[in-house]
């Protein structure tokens, strides 16, 4: 059965028809931006009898395959002449990541580093022969700057072809300036923008809730990150006296200054620049690889649960590959990590591996920021930040995505309490929640304001009704996984069904715990 498109699938494609076949989408990841694009591809085809020849670009491999399927599973879904499996999956070619199908058939998805020598040349071949062509730029963010531009190169050639062309650029966030510029050239401006508080409000995506969780540095990091912050501020007096123009411009203008300044003929300037650029890079890494971020996702797995299915998103391979031994040693055989030092098969089967349920916690680094579709992943854990809002708005997708029995997601973002690293990580979300968590290596537990004073209270009205110590133990280690939780927040009918539906005592004496502390908080 053909599934029924969101309203505002249905409400994009009517733009984009009216833009004469043209224009960028930017949508949130999980929103449905693939079915949108296949939804236009099909009606397009339709209204020009079949002739129509569609070329994809996506920047990788793994998103090329992922593309494949889909592409695929599209096409048998609404063949209408009843074609096999494998008529319809010779019409699909692939180019890159060692596939190299003849370019001429009528589905063909490249990946960009194959796609910058040889589409430009093809659409523009096949435009004077009198074809019409869809070209459709997935991620298409990666496309408006560097050599990755190549594959426009057709357009300034097109003009009395223009009526055969036809675009759509896809992406959770689109670039600005003259990358968008470039973008909207070749491409169309855009024509709708879809974001996360919408897709929540809509249910387009799964309801979910974040949690910041500080973090403290231990003592010789502490120190470490205070001494090059001071060194970093006499520096930067220095070089303002310098070099006037620092000042009051934005931290990316300020970087391109001191790399030029770094370059110049003023020595004294170049080696100021030169050891504040340096300070920065360490302070960094610092911050990113604090050891109480370790503890902290260890200790948050383990109030989790293995039943959840986990990603874990890092910045350096080294501190993957160290979660990585730790994790598999508490859970041998559940645990695969992703990244660009795995080698492509390795990688290929542990996404494999995380999509069949063999593997429940799934450790990666930037590789897997796009081009990863894993619906029923309901956990994410950001062990170590980013600070570009493409970034982070691409991990949020990655667990967002609607699936059968997921009613709810969590991402995790931990930070350094006392380092200059951004304490929030997606402001302005709509209905989703924010809650504040600390945690503290020495302790080993987290801190939840209004909920430690939940327990607190419900604790005493036990113990105040006679409780004994069995009891209070159960509903002590229930409270303890319920800290990284928002169960208690929920509806005492929300929470009735789950205790009818738990499996085993100790899940139901779960849920049972979170409905008491529901209703204490209502009390």
């Amino acid at each position: 059965m053909e599934k029924k498109l969101y309203e505002w699938q249905e409400k994009c494609l009517e733009r984009w028809f009216g833009n004469h076949g043209r224009g960028m989408v930017q949508a949130v990841t999980g929103a449905g931006k693939t079915m949108l694009a296949l939804e236009a591809v099909k009606r397009l085809d339709e209204k020009l009898s079949g002739e129509l020849l569609v070329r994809i670009v996506v920047p990788s491999a793994g998103l090329m395959r992922q593309w494949e399927r889909s592409l695929r599973e599209f096409l048998e879904a609404r063949s209408r002449r009843g074609a096999a499996p494998e008529d319809l999956r010779r019409q699909i070619g692939l180019r890159g990541g060692g596939q190299k199908s003849a370019a001429e058939r009528k589905y063909m998805i490249y990946v960009i580093n194959s796609a910058r020598y040889e589409l430009a040349r093809q659409i523009l071949t096949e435009l004077r022969e009198g074809k019409a062509v869809f070209l459709l730029a997935d991620e298409c963010h990666h496309y408006g700057s560097g050599q990755n531009r190549l594959i426009f190169e057709f357009y300034p050639y097109i003009k009395e072809y223009e009526k055969n062309y036809f675009a759509m650029g896809l992406s959770a966030t689109l670039p600005a300036g003259e990358e968008r510029s470039y973008l909207e050239a070749a491409l169309g401006r855009r024509i709708y923008n879809y974001g996360i508080a919408e897709a929540s409000g809509e249910q387009t995506v799964c309801q979910y809730d974040i949690y910041h969780i500080s973090i403290a540095f231990l003592g010789e990091e502490r120190h470490a990150y205070e001494e090059m912050t001071d060194n970093m501020a006499r520096l930067y007096n220095k070089l303002s006296m310098l070099c006037p123009s620092m000042k009051g411009v934005s931290q990316k203008e300020r970087f391109e200054i001191l790399r030029n300044l770094c370059g110049g003929r003023d020595r004294r300037a170049a080696k100021m620049a030169s050891g504040y650029m340096m300070l920065t890079y360490k302070r960094k890494r610092l911050v990113c690889l604090a050891a109480e971020r370790m503890a902290c996702v260890c200790e948050l797995v383990e109030r989790l649960g293995i039943r959840e299915k986990i990603i874990i998103f890092g910045e350096r391979i080294s501190q993957a590959d160290q979660l990585y031994r730790i994790l598999t040693e508490r859970y041998p055989g559940r645990v695969g990590r992703y990244h660009s030092q795995m080698g492509q098969q390795v990688n290929k089967n542990t996404l494999s591996g995380f999509g069949r349920g063999e593997l429940r916690i799934l450790i990666s680094c930037k590789a897997i920021d796009e081009g990863v579709d894993v619906p029923d992943a309901s956990v994410g854990i950001i062990l170590s930040g980013t600070s570009r809002q493409r970034q982070r708005v691409q991990r949020l997708g990655r667990i967002i995505r609607n699936a059968e029995g997921k009613t709810r997601a969590s991402l995790y973002y931990l930070h350094v309490e006392e380092s200059s690293e951004d304490s929030c990580f997606l402001p302005n979300m709509g209905n989703s929640s924010i809650f504040e968590l600390a945690y503290r290596e020495e302790t080993g537990g987290f801190q939840n304001p209004p909920y430690d004073e939940a327990t607190e209270n419900l604790l005493l009205s036990m113990r105040e009704k006679g409780a004994d110590s069995k009891l209070l133990e159960e509903a002590e280690r229930c409270i303890r996984l319920g800290a990284v939780r928002a169960d208690w927040k929920r509806q005492a009918e929300e929470l009735e069904a789950e205790i009818e539906k738990a499996e085993g005592v100790r899940e139901r004496n779960y849920w049972v715990c979170m409905k008491a502390l529901c209703i204490e908080k209502n009390d």
